[in-house]
């Protein structure tokens, strides 16, 4: 077989390691805006301070440290513990169902049948917010985050490939473990949404609050228990992208590759986030190896967004969104 050819099945491969990474920061935005026909423009910052709380809670650092030395001339830093990383995980986790809970009481409550918009820039002022706020807690150097995850190369799957095509392909075994990772996560969020309870009351308090609160859905509840699981998701994604990147305030920026995921798969579709994450992920690697050199190189960092923009005026609401019409 052709080298090019290898080489491009390594790339594509890649591609799909790395369009699972986005799809993981797009399924927070779906489950939001499932639930109140909103972008979550804090999704990113979600999954950013999600992962300085781990961090955080793992390596026993006193939260505020920085605050508490200005203002009391002391100089604490660490408890002097570290927490097992399951541990850390499950605690980080209820530190997002109470951010949850403290977001539905001093914001969303207030803006019950609201116009859309109003909610969406609810959500950029909680992102700026929960952005310093996660800088004052935890401070804002780059910090190393290991959860016990395999990293470096897969020697399974260098060796397989090289024994069924004579070139052993490189992936990273934290690129498959996200896979794996993903590939639940959708399953048991399509089976929540399609079947159960409360995933036909997100959908119904997503078209009329009003209408969904005089058949008896408890709002308040639908939104703690959606952005619970958007902030578990936000948890996922933060292990995932600081396990590869180090935890730093540019984490927050994954929510700008999550947009053209979303405008590719569809902003009401959990399955549509994997798949535009994976068209995303293998159309910007397989662009930049075959047309980037003759442009100068650098494509990916606008790719994605010409390909959205493409769809958008073919078919807006991406390839498994709801087509809404309005009838007046």
């Amino acid at each position: 077989m052709p080298d090019q050819l290898l080489f491009a099945m390594e790339v594509t491969l890649n591609g799909l390691m790395a369009g699972v990474m986005y799809a993981l920061v797009a399924l927070g935005f779906v489950l939001i805006y499932k639930a109140s026909g909103i972008f979550n423009y804090a999704q990113g910052v979600l999954a950013l301070f999600a992962a300085l709380t781990l961090v955080g809670i793992q390596q026993g650092q006193v939260p505020f440290a920085h605050l508490i030395n200005a203002m009391t001339g002391m100089h604490v830093s660490h408890f002097g513990w570290t927490v097992p990383s399951i541990l850390a995980i499950i605690l980080t986790a209820g530190v997002m169902v109470g951010l949850a809970i403290v977001i539905e009481k001093l914001v969303l409550k207030h803006l019950v049948n609201q116009a859309p918009i109003i909610l969406f820039m609810a959500t950029i002022g909680l992102a700026y917010f929960l952005e310093g706020f996660g800088d004052v807690m935890w401070g804002a150097d780059i910090k190393k985050l290991d959860v016990g995850l395999p990293q470096g190369i897969s020697e399974t799957v260098e060796s397989v490939t090289d024994s069924l095509f004579g070139y052993g392909f490189f992936i990273d075994n934290l690129d498959i473990v996200a896979t794996v990772v993903a590939v639940l996560l959708v399953t048991a969020l399509t089976l929540f949404s399609q079947y159960s309870k409360q995933g036909r009351a997100l959908r119904a308090v997503a078209d009329d609050h009003q209408a969904a609160l005089s058949v008896g859905i408890s709002l308040r509840f639908i939104w703690i228990l959606v952005w619970s699981i958007a902030g578990f998701v936000a948890l996922v994604a933060g292990i995932m992208w600081g396990s590869k990147s180090g935890v730093q305030f540019s984490l927050s920026l994954i929510a700008l590759k999550a947009l053209p995921v979303l405008m590719l798969g569809g902003f009401t579709s959990i399955p549509g986030a994997i798949v535009g994450g994976l068209i995303i992920g293998v159309g910007e690697k397989l662009f930049e190896f075959t047309i980037g050199p003759m442009i100068g190189g650098a494509t990916e960092n606008w790719f994605a967004y010409v390909l959205a923009l493409i769809f958008l005026v073919f078919r807006p609401q991406g390839l498994f969104g709801e087509k809404i019409i309005e009838r007046v």
